[in-house]
């Protein structure tokens, strides 16, 4: 049972960290798209913006001017915290994968190999919870910035909606949190 526990942890913490590095990589964390025309399609992410003209198709996109640039506390807060997940939840597979029963590694020692797997359970429950933040931190962002316009009357038409990347953060931590909880809760 305990074995069929820690890879059932260990493919769902893989499959969600993937999500959270596709997340951090790509750049459609908020749509911008005009209702009446629908004439653009721009998505904007932590990195760059792009923009897609709907009528041929063409996508055109614009780094940001540098790292080190002034940019808005969004683009900052969830860069650090999406790429702190990151970090953190590869050290968790990295330390998950020695621990697991099915490798030889410590064959001898088995409370080891259990104190390794709690071990990463703990870290990856960090790095999914500041996953989680990131990911929703930026998206009360942009509801707050949609929110705005429209009580200032200067909605134009113009909707923002979450983008994929968005999503698959926060679908990615959420995937490393419930393998966090499996591997902490269930193998005592």
């Amino acid at each position: 049972m305990s074995a069929a526990l820690q890879v059932t942890a260990f493919g769902l913490a893989l499959l969600s960290t993937l999500f959270i590095l596709l997340a951090t990589c790509t750049d459609c964390w908020m749509i911008n798209a005009d209702d009446s025309l629908e004439v653009s399609h721009k998505c904007r992410g932590l990195w760059r913006e792009c923009v897609t003209n709907m009528q041929d198709g063409v996508r055109t996109c614009d780094q940001y001017d540098s790292i080190l640039a002034d940019h808005p506390v969004k683009i900052v807060v969830t860069r650090t915290l999406m790429i702190t997940a990151d970090l953190l939840a590869g050290l968790a597979l990295a330390t998950l994968v020695l621990g697991l029963d099915c490798i030889t590694f410590l064959k001898e020692d088995p409370c080891v190999k259990l104190k390794m797997c709690y071990g990463a359970g703990v870290i990856l429950c960090v790095g999914s919870i500041l996953g989680l933040i990131g990911s929703v931190w930026y998206a009360v962002d942009v509801y707050v910035e949609r929110a705005m316009l429209v009580s200032h009357n200067i909605f134009l038409g113009v909707h923002y909606d979450f983008g994929w990347s968005c999503w698959l953060g926060m679908a990615g931590s959420t995937g490393c949190f419930v393998a966090s909880v499996l591997l902490t809760c269930c193998l005592y």
